[in-house]
């Protein structure tokens, strides 16, 4: 029977209606940006102090400024700069008595300040910034300051859970209802989180948007490769992922335009109300229906994309009929990401390659730190290495191949951070261009797992096989911080040698998988299984291949 890509090639793999529904669902790739790393803005800590009722009034009576006050009042760092002592400890002082004076008010009380008794913070802190974050407004510093790591990971939990559960569901029944759930369940939780009164509601709601928005947009990617036709299938797929990119410039944008929390979040979430408009706009994956045998729907589905396209549908590609094989309607299982040799190997593979791009991707921002002091153009700046990942992989991946561009990405990535951790510290500019050079190269490998996680499974699992696959960088989103900051109290350089492990293990590791270049999404488990094969076979046959000679019986 002809299959959905044979269907593309006579009525558009990239025409009016594939385009459509790629501006649709690149605004979507674009709005999940503010959860996954939206804590730069939300969690924003900005210098603080201990807030003293005592101080403010004396600060008050004796007409300081700003800076007098601090100088006054405040510890200084503590041993080897620790701004600990500064952020998080006060003189235990009585400052209402009437001893003191305006200058230098402590000099009477003992002529070295290092010698004066400190404590805790009792009653709150002064912030330095004339906006808001959870930070501020929960006072999530010194002891506390554990809440604002719990907020994080809570996403990453429900990153984690959702990706498996919603991935299994969508593949159920169905790309486009659970999509549409999705989306409905992340703005509401996402108002809700603006909303909140108190921290533990925030968590509460904001556990419930990972849950929902990473499985979203991991399925809104699943649809915009099953729409288009195979020799557009990978630029439509790094595409969706510059559009995230593009959403983390607008994200710096409305971040400087609103420096309150919670009318950022608000306004963040707005444009996911409007995409419950898909309702109306956005069909269902022919592929899955196909996978379904409910070949009906996915005609009617493939004569409207023709349509749009004012493109023929040929009368001998208008009659569908399930693969023999299959019998009955196919139903995902877990047990299909492990059960068959090839998929088992594909499955190890490219979980290990989540984990790998997510563990360098946020390592090597945390480990590099921002160079200035403006985070929204730190942000800005960081951003824009995307691009040229993204423009290197349109360049290579169709004359080369995926495997040997990714899996050079991923060696990039990891000899840059082993170099990096043996530059001496003043060649600084040299250390951050390395550091550029491995953020651009765990970009493109991000970009290709995307890519290929898609082309390596059977249509009716590439859903849950991607989603579990791709939970893995949850588990690496949550681990980060302990590897980047634990390490480095042993070693400065340390967490750079242990990304160049795993990088370079993750580029030899992707030279295992076969060549995607040029081939048709497999629809079948056995199409999935024979990847590689099919490839080892087409060259033993060329290499067999002989003229017969015609020679007359006498």
């Amino acid at each position: 029977m002809p299959t959905v890509d044979d269907i593309l090639e006579h009525i558009g793999e990239f025409h009016f209606f594939q385009k459509q529904m790629f501006f649709l669902l690149a605004l979507f790739s674009a709005s999940f940006t503010p959860i996954y790393v939206g804590i730069v803005f939300l969690g924003f800590i900005p210098d603080h102090h201990c807030w003293n009722p005592g101080v403010a009034e004396l600060s008050r009576r004796c007409g300081w400024r700003r800076d007098e006050e601090l100088n006054y009042t405040v510890p200084g760092l503590g041993a080897a700069g620790d701004a600990f002592t500064r952020q998080c400890l006060r003189y235990e002082v009585d400052w209402n008595q009437s001893t003191l004076s305006c200058v230098d008010p402590l000099a009477g009380l003992a002529t070295n300040r290092s010698h004066l008794p400190l404590g805790p913070c009792r009653h709150g802190w002064v912030y330095d910034t004339p906006g808001s974050s959870i930070v501020t407004e929960f006072n999530l510093v010194c002891v506390n300051s554990w809440m604002l790591d719990l907020f994080q990971s809570a996403v990453n939990v429900g990153f984690f859970v959702g990706s498996m559960g919603i991935g299994y569901i969508a593949d159920r029944f169905g790309r486009k209802p659970c999509l549409l759930i999705t989306i409905l369940i992340n703005a509401a939780s996402g108002v809700l989180v603006a909303i909140s009164p108190t921290y533990i509601w925030t968590l509460t709601f904001r556990l419930i948007q990972g849950l929902v928005s990473k499985a979203g947009w991991l399925i809104s990617y699943i649809l915009i490769t099953e729409f288009v036709g195979l020799s557009y299938r990978r630029t439509v797929g790094i595409c969706y992922q510059i559009s995230f990119t593009v959403g983390l410039l607008v994200l710096a944008g409305v971040a400087y335009a609103l420096p309150y929390w919670r009318w950022l979040q608000f306004t963040v979430t707005l444009p996911n109300f409007c995409f419950l408009l898909y309702y109306w706009c956005l069909p269902e994956s022919p592929r899955w229906l196909i996978s379904q045998n409910k070949n009906a729907k996915a005609m009617k589905i493939i004569k409207h994309i023709a349509k749009k396209n004012r493109k023929p549908l040929p009368a001998s590609l208008q009659s569908l009929r399930p693969d023999e094989e299959v019998g009955e309607k196919l139903n995902p299982s877990f047990l299909d990401l492990v059960r068959t040799p090839q998929i088992r190997k594909h499955t190890l593979i490219l979980m290990y390659n989540w984990f790998t791009s997510s563990v360098l991707y946020q390592g090597l921002i945390m480990h590099m730190g921002l160079a200035g002091s403006n985070i929204y153009l730190d942000f800005f700046y960081s951003a824009l290495v995307e691009f040229p990942a993204a423009f290197i992989i349109i360049l290579t991946i169709d004359r080369i191949g995926r495997r040997y561009p990714w899996a050079a990405s991923n060696m990039v990535a990891g000899a840059a951070c082993l170099v990096s951790a043996f530059i001496p510290n003043d060649l600084q500019w040299l250390k951050i261009l390395v550091a550029c050079l491995g953020r651009m190269g765990i970009t493109m490998a991000y970009e290709m797992v995307c890519l290929v996680s898609a082309e390596l499974y059977p249509t009716f699992i590439r859903n849950l096989g991607v989603h579990v696959c791709s939970s893995m960088c949850d588990i690496g989103g949550i681990l980060t911080p302990f590897l980047v900051y634990r390490l480095t109290d042993i070693w400065h350089e340390l967490p750079l040698v242990v990304f160049a492990v795993i990088g370079l293990i993750a580029g030899g590791l992707v030279l295992l998988l076969p060549e995607t270049k040029g081939k048709a999404l497999p629809e079948t488990i056995e199409e999935a299984e024979n990847l590689q094969r099919s490839r080892k076979g087409k060259e033993k046959m060329i290499y067999l291949q002989v003229k017969k000679l015609d020679i007359p019986l006498s």
